[in-house]
């Protein structure tokens, strides 16, 4: 999509195209209306760009909930735009600590502008694209925020004017999404200059505990269990080394290796705890096995094991119903003794595929169970658990 189209898309009779598309769109026979391509100033091109927007609206309703219904998009800035309540988090801990003023550097199409003006900020989003810029801005005034965009190279603008330097590098080549660090736009260097004033940088959760320049904090975020980021808070946004958050419906909780205690290793008890994936980058997993009054099953796994049940947002917690042969043959015999039909297997530390070893067990059983996979003290160990119901 090009400016002119979409500038075209925000104008009175682009708004009735769009909605002229998403009821056919959503009608399986594809007759609920008049074909949108005869209203006025419809092109095949303009009902092509609105299909699309009906489309990617549809999809960014799990990233962003109610406001993707009146927001614009493009599939790549939808698909590195920060969930909406990982981004409210990340606006609401600048404003706690005063920030009053955010360039966002990359700003694509304004998901993180949106959450820092709703948190009270002033914002500038820049970008080197000016699709994206106008994207981001239209998407301001379409949730009633202020803000402003400008089409401008990052790397090159004086950020003095500013309390909070904000990017987010886009993580795509010329071969696809990349992992790498020195695949980023704007490059790692930049990144690592931007980390020496008051900013955040949002990267991949894989990023690697050497790559945080020293005196940075990195925050692994979590939502609903799956991890979405590390976010790398400088300045006086950074408050301890390593961080574990993790969101749910019911709030947040978080963990900081200040939470850290001396790493212990126990026998299986009477529960089994798998930490959050957030606390598990973060490395904080003997922090969980305080909370839970434990200690690790392996020295080199994330496993947490306690003789006590403990309700705590960092870990799920099931209860240990015996200890099963870990051989395969032996496995499925004490499997199919039990009656076990559907198995949910869990497995760390262990060089087993789940699903294959899913085919190859053949349970025809009525009992749904789950089997852990591990090893306990360095022996591989299968374990019958049940999930700890929460409440």
């Amino acid at each position: 999509m090009d400016l002119e189209t979409f500038r075209w898309l925000t104008c009175d009779e682009g708004l009735a195209l769009v909605a002229a598309c998403a009821p056919v769109q959503d009608d399986p026979r594809g007759d609920a209306r008049d074909d949108p391509r005869g209203l006025p100033g419809a092109t095949a091109d303009r009902v092509a760009a609105a299909r699309t927007q009906v489309e990617l609206r549809r999809h960014a309703a799990a990233k962003l909930g109610d406001d993707a219904a009146v927001m614009w998009f493009t599939r790549d800035g939808l698909e590195q735009a920060t969930r909406a309540r990982v981004a409210t988090h990340r606006a609401a801990r600048m404003a706690a600590y005063d920030a009053r003023t955010l360039v966002d550097l990359g700003c694509g199409v304004g998901g993180d502008l949106v959450a820092a003006a709703r948190a009270g900020l002033t914002c500038v989003g820049v970008d080197l694209d000016p699709v994206r810029v106008a994207i981001a801005e239209a998407n301001l005034a379409a949730l009633g925020l202020p803000g402003a965009g400008a089409v401008a190279d990052a790397t090159a603008l004086d950020l003095d004017p500013f309390d909070v330097a904000f990017a987010d590098p886009a993580r795509r080549t010329g071969r696809g999404r990349s992992f790498r660090v020195d695949d980023w736009t704007p490059p790692w260097d930049f990144v690592e200059a931007l980390l020496a004033r008051t900013a955040c940088v949002k990267a991949a959760p894989g990023l690697p505990h050497e790559r945080v320049p020293d005196g940075v904090e990195a925050e692994w975020v979590s939502d609903e269990g799956e991890v979405k980021e590390v976010a790398l808070w400088a300045g006086r946004l950074a408050t301890v080394r390593w961080r574990a958050t993790v969101i749910t419906g019911g709030g947040l909780a978080t963990l900081t290796d200040e939470d850290e205690v001396s790493d212990e290793v126990r026998a299986v008890g009477d529960y089994l705890y798998e930490p959050d994936g957030a606390v598990i980058r973060a490395g904080l997993v003997t922090a969980v096995a305080a909370a839970v009054d434990g200690g690790r099953v392996d020295p080199h796994l994330a496993y947490v094991t306690s003789d006590h049940a403990r309700r705590t947002p960092f870990a799920r917690g099931y209860r240990v119903l015996e200890e099963l042969p870990y051989r395969e043959k032996q496995l499925r015999a004490a499997l199919r003794e039990r009656d076990v039909g559907a198995l949910t297997i869990k497995k760390r530390g262990v060089g087993v595929v789940p699903e294959e070893l899913r085919q190859r067990l053949r349970l025809t059983g009525s009992v749904p169970a789950t089997v852990v996979l591990t090893r306990v003290a360095g022996k591989g160990t299968a374990l019958l658990v049940e999930p700890v119901q929460d409440g």
